[in-house]
Formats: C-alpha cells, structure tokens, sequence
C-alpha cells in the first residue's frame, strides 16, 4: 500500500497525544508523585536536641510518619541561626526526601544579614504551616508590675534602666521585643542570651529584670512561684496559661509569635508538595497531636502552601521593615 502525505499526515495526527501523554508520564516529578515517598525522610531542624522547635519537629515527624507510610527522621543541624539547616535544605535534591522544619527567624536572618543567608522566599517551596510558639514576657517577683499595662507604665517611666533578656539577636523573641519598644516609645536595653535555660536563673535573681521565653518555661516557673508572667505576646490568651494575659489588651492589635512550618527545596514538584501538605493536615487534625502540642507550648496553625507563601511574605515585609526602623544590627543593637 503506497503512503501518501496525507495518510502520513493522519497517522502523525494520531500518534502526537499519544506520545504528549508519555512525556508528561515521564516528566521530572510526574512519576515520583503517584508513588511518593518510596524511602524515608529527612526533616531537618536549624536547633539543637532538647529545645522547642526540635520537639515541635519529632511530634510532626512521628504522625508524618503514620501517615506517609514511611519513617520521617528529625535531623539537628544546629547553628548560625538555623541558616545551617536552611542551607542543607536549599541545596538538597528538590525531591521530597528532605525537608525543612523552618521557623520565622529565616526572615528575620534575612532582612539581618541578607548577604549571609538564605533567601527563604527563593530557596524552597513552601509545603504546610504547622505550629505557633507563643512568647511570654517573664519578670522577677519583685518587679512592680503585674499586668500588660503595668509593664508599659514601667517601661515608660525607667527609660534606659531597664534591660530584657531573650534567647539571642535575630530571634522572634529580640524583635518582638524590639516590636513592644517601637510601639510604646521606650527604651530598654537587649541582653542576649543562649536559651531560657540560662534566662530564668537571671531574671529569678534579678541580674535581668525581664525575659522573654516560651509559654512552657514561663508558666512552669511561674506556678512554683520563681517568677511573675507578665504578658503573652501573641494575640490571644494560650491554653494551658489563661491567666497571663495578651499585651493586645495595653496595645491593641499587637501579635508576634514563632511559625514553624514545613519547606522542600526550590523545584520540588507541585503534586509532592501537595501530598506533604495533605499528610501535615492529617497530622495536625489527631487529637494526640493537638494534646502533645498543648503539653510543649506550641499552637496548631497548619495553613496549606498558598497560605503559607503568603505568611511568610507578609512576615519578610513586616521584620525588614522593623529591622531598618529601629537600625538593628547583627551584633544585638
């Protein structure tokens, strides 16, 4: 049978959607999606063992882990702010192995150092918001106040008198605090430290009048009687320490507290984000996860990964902008 061009032509027509379909079929991502995860998972945290964020971490990971079918390791790779982790993460195969349990100060760490850090709006692609860490600003029984509008009166009648403590420059805690003195007119002066470890024995003697350290920390030192919970720093009251109160009641609208959220590497495909998204929500949802994050501090906030781009965008906005109001450096001033 002789082949004419336009029986050609008609046999091209019909073999073109079939060959479409095996490129997108075997398009980077496309395959690795239906069947993902086949091995097991590194989540990566910027903190050593032992501290808030690592325990939000193994929490996460052990429910990800029930519901991915595969073991979902933590990894500490503490230093430099977390930007150690953030690096690891960044330059990792955009695959889906290996994540990131990331946290606000990446934005903070950029709009500090920008030269020195990793852009976190570039270098990942968001996968699910999970927890938020509130803040409590702690003093020693002896300071006078006892109330988030007593604090400010204080704050505003010792100008330069009076220090803070935090667990050290570029945290939520700094510049939240940084945030507290912009919004009241005051000054007061950052120590900062490695921890709340070593902040409560300081402010329990009085070698620093005030701290800001985890809702955990202060409401368990605060229930022994060692130190007065003056104010949480998140909008609304925290279960587990209803009796503290929100600065929002002295100054209205004020909201600062650590995200922790999960990231991939730049280029990881869309349909494994959304599986990793999925699986966080399921996690998040079992009664054993809200019970555990309740008993460490920490505050059920998944948001899927269009919401958190955008948190993390308005967050980058909201710390550069404060960074360079109040002329922050990374040496603490």
């Amino acid at each position: 049978m002789t082949t004419t061009p336009l029986n050609r032509r008609r046999r091209l027509l019909t073999f073109l959607p079939a060959l479409a379909l095996a490129a997108v079929a075997s398009a980077p991502g496309a395959a690795a999606a239906d069947d993902y995860p086949t091995r097991p998972i590194r989540l990566l945290v910027g903190y050593s063992a032992g501290g808030g964020v690592d325990g939000a971490a193994r929490l996460l990971a052990n429910q990800l882990s029930q519901q991915l079918g595969q073991p979902v390791v933590v990894e500490n790779r503490a230093g430099a702010a977390g930007q150690i982790a953030a690096d690891a993460v960044a330059k990792a195969a955009p695959d889906g192995y290996t994540l990131l349990l990331g946290e606000s100060a990446l934005m903070i760490a950029r709009a500090l150092l920008p030269a020195q850090s990793v852009d976190p709006l570039t270098a990942f692609t968001p996968v699910a918001g999970a927890f938020v860490s509130p803040l409590v600003i702690i003093a020693g029984n002896d300071f006078p106040a006892r109330t988030p509008a007593e604090l400010i009166q204080e704050l505003k009648r010792n100008p330069g008198k009076l220090s803070y403590a935090t667990s050290g420059v570029g945290t939520v805690h700094h510049l939240g605090f940084e945030m507290l003195k912009q919004e009241t007119g005051t000054f007061v002066l950052h120590v900062p430290y490695r921890g709340a470890a070593q902040i409560v024995p300081d402010v329990i003697s009085g070698q620093v009048p005030l701290g800001v350290v985890s809702v955990t920390a202060a409401v368990a030192q605060a229930k022994v009687g060692r130190v007065r919970a003056l104010a949480v720093m998140s909008r609304d009251p925290v279960a587990g320490a209803e009796s503290v109160r929100p600065l929002a009641d002295a100054l209205p609208g004020f909201d600062v507290a650590p995200r922790l959220f999960v990231l991939a590497p730049a280029g990881t495909p869309a349909p494994v984000a959304a599986r990793l998204s999925a699986a966080v929500k399921i996690a998040l949802d079992q009664p054993e996860t809200a019970k555990a994050a309740e008993a460490q501090g920490t505050v059920r906030a998944f948001l899927d990964p269009g919401q958190l781009q955008q948190a993390m965008q308005a967050e980058n906005r909201r710390w550069s902008q404060l960074v360079r109001e109040r002329k922050l450096s990374p040496d603490g001033g």
